[in-house]
């Protein structure tokens, strides 16, 4: 029997979707005669009495969820995120140049640093890749700091903003769409596929439409999926590690682009569960050392 620790914040258990999808991971122990347990912060005294701990809070190398990551990993516990795959996420410069790297398709990207932020380079650009042009700061998450620009005096704007965050931005080719395929893989092995359909009229993730609808998320038979595009995340986590990590894709005309590779993704009941019932087993499996599929 393995004992699986759990670390969470307050905030994560607020949330119905992902107290549920906690309560899912505990039942899944118990029935494949495992322990698991949720810590928090004023518990972490305990974690070295576990084999494993998974991390369900916000991840940053400056959060208390890194420190987790490093004294498990220091104390040879298996984790889920390790340490290297939470800095290398949280750093989209490093994250898309390890992608570029290993010639992974994604929009065309480049990366700007405080004197390169400029309405001549904006109209450069603008000319060589289109408009309107994405900006997001190397920080960004759940569509923070990420803008859709279309004139060079959005692009500074803009632009000089996320360099208050970083010493680079990330400049990007927009690819219009009306979805994202999101690939939640483990350890090489893609646990669940789903489609998160936008809101009307908006064009990221967290955006609501005027009448207040957020994106659908509708789950879809990973073997039912374009094995093209299960290929082509699994190419992009191997750039990173062998962790947990939700790669999102865009779709055009049957090819596969890469939009980023996030460590620590959601995995919310009724939502990325919703073709995958087996995803809450699988990684208990993973973290008490046994095979999972």
């Amino acid at each position: 029997m393995a004992k699986i620790a759990i670390f969470t914040e307050r905030y994560t258990i607020r949330s119905s979707v992902e107290l549920a999808a906690l309560t899912n991971y505990r039942m899944a122990a118990f029935e494949l005669g495992h322990q698991l347990d949720f810590l928090f912060r004023n518990e972490l005294k305990y974690l070295s009495n576990y084999d494993a701990v998974f991390i369900r809070a916000l991840t940053d190398p400056l959060n208390t969820s890194y420190v987790v990551a490093r004294l498990a990993q220091m104390q040879g516990q298996r984790v889920i995120d390790d340490p290297e795959s939470i800095r290398i996420c949280c750093d989209k410069v490093n994250m898309y140049k390890r992608l570029l790297q290993h010639q992974i398709p994604m929009p065309e990207t480049i990366f700007l640093d405080n004197k390169e932020v400029s309405k001549e380079n904006a109209c450069e650009l603008f000319e060589t890749l289109g408009i309107p042009l994405v900006l997001k700061a190397p920080n960004s998450s759940f569509s923070h700091y990420v803008e859709k620009v279309n004139s060079p005096d959005e692009f500074v704007k803009f632009g000089k903003k996320f360099l208050r965050r970083a010493d680079r931005i990330i400049v990007q080719q927009y690819i219009p769409s009306d979805y994202d395929w999101r690939v939640i893989i483990l350890d090489g092995k893609v646990l669940a596929v789903a489609k998160y359909i936008f809101a009307q009229n908006t064009w990221r993730t967290m955006d609501r439409a005027e009448d207040g609808q957020l994106a659908k998320v509708v789950g879809v038979d990973a073997s039912k999926a374009n094995p093209a595009l299960l290929q082509v995340a699994v190419n992009a986590t191997r750039t990173i590690g062998r962790s947990l990590y939700g790669v999102d894709v865009k779709e055009v005309d049957g090819e596969y682009y890469v939009i980023e590779v996030n460590d620590n993704p959601n995995i919310d009941a009724g939502n990325e569960d919703q073709a995958s019932p087996e995803i809450y087993k699988n990684i208990v499996r993973y973290l008490a050392g046994e095979e999972f599929e």
